[in-house]
């Protein structure tokens, strides 16, 4: 099985520990495709200060998929608390060298990803400098991933729409090849309008996947974001992202049902964060297969998918999927 993760931040490396575990068994292929947009911390100031895209996203993905040693894994995640380099995490810095030294950000993240032994191919959805925006429905327009979220949450005015600029990015050519020959692609889990739908801008990662025979399932998140999709329901989270992306429809559609501690549901309700509403019956009335669990797990006061058991029930989903084509 070729299987194609697309998205960025916590919600994409966490799917990709669960999934590394099944390479070389019932994954043949693991690629991830992650976005370059993220404006913020130490990734904001890097791109600010060398015109490269985002490597945040893409340094959590390769430690996430790295088969080194702790102390290796550690390192490439270490954050500096002092001095010049007080916020930058090294890993950044490391593929800003390797940038700098190969002239390929491309070149860069191969490197990186075979000093730290990953499972799996790391692509960035795009090798050029783009930026991010999103429209308000109170007419506002926002630049930069960072100050989108924040936006959202000062105004409470949703997303109307987003996109990228230069809009004629391209992606690169092993991106196009992996979601070509892919035989599952994911979308998510992570913040809907500033990781997983980024990817989709860039239009000929959309158009490969529009025309691709793969199992497409869209990963539902556990929990609502402010300043993106406050109040949204599982419905909701799909009918924006089939929106926003233009694509004309997934085949299926993962969602929680278990809702958090009492003791951790209530710190997340403070910060005006509420558990995603499973409305699945409106999500198969739209004709689109649901597949439902308890899949999330509580570590460290955080709601986050649990990575053996999604990668379990995405694994579980193809033989069905193909006994019914």
């Amino acid at each position: 099985m070729k299987i194609v993760a697309i998205g960025g931040g916590t919600g994409l490396s966490t799917l990709l520990r669960g999934l590394k575990e099944k390479v070389g068994n019932q994954i043949f292929k693991l690629s991830a495709i992650v976005t370059v947009a993220d404006s913020g911390g130490s990734t904001g100031r890097l791109r600010k200060a060398y015109t490269m895209p985002a490597p945040g996203d893409i340094r959590n993905c390769i430690a996430a998929l790295s088969e080194s040693e702790e102390i290796i894994k550690a390192l490439f995640q270490y954050r500096f608390s002092k001095g010049e380099c007080d916020g930058h995490a090294f890993g950044n810095l490391l593929l800003v060298a390797l940038t700098d030294i190969t002239g390929s950000f491309l070149q860069g993240v191969s490197i990186a990803s075979q000093i730290l032994r990953t499972k799996g191919e790391i692509i960035p959805s795009t090798a050029e400098n783009v930026e991010l925006w999103a429209r308000f429905e109170d007419g506002k327009e926002i630049m930069g991933e960072e100050e989108i979220t924040k936006y959202g949450k000062e105004s409470l005015s949703k997303i109307e729409r987003v996109w990228i600029e230069p809009k004629e990015a391209r992606a690169p050519d092993e991106a196009i090849q992996r979601l070509s020959e892919a035989d599952m692609i994911v979308f998510g889990p992570g913040s809907l309008y500033t990781s997983v739908l980024p990817n989709l801008l860039v239009e000929d990662i959309k158009k490969t996947i529009q025309e691709s025979n793969a199992l497409k399932v869209f990963v539902v998140n556990a929990m609502t974001q402010p300043g993106e999709t406050t109040g949204y329901t599982a419905f909701d989270h799909l009918e924006r992202f089939l929106t926003i992306s233009g694509l004309s429809q997934v085949n299926a559609v993962i969602v929680n049902t278990r809702m958090p501690s009492d003791r951790i549901l209530r710190n997340y309700l403070e910060n005006s964060q509420e558990p995603v509403i499973p409305d699945v019956s409106k999500i198969a009335r739209a004709g689109v297969k649901v597949y439902t669990g308890d899949l999330i797990g509580e570590k460290e006061d955080f709601v986050r998918h649990d990575p053996q058991r999604l990668a379990e029930l995405l694994l579980s989903l193809l033989p069905v999927h193909e006994s019914l084509s």
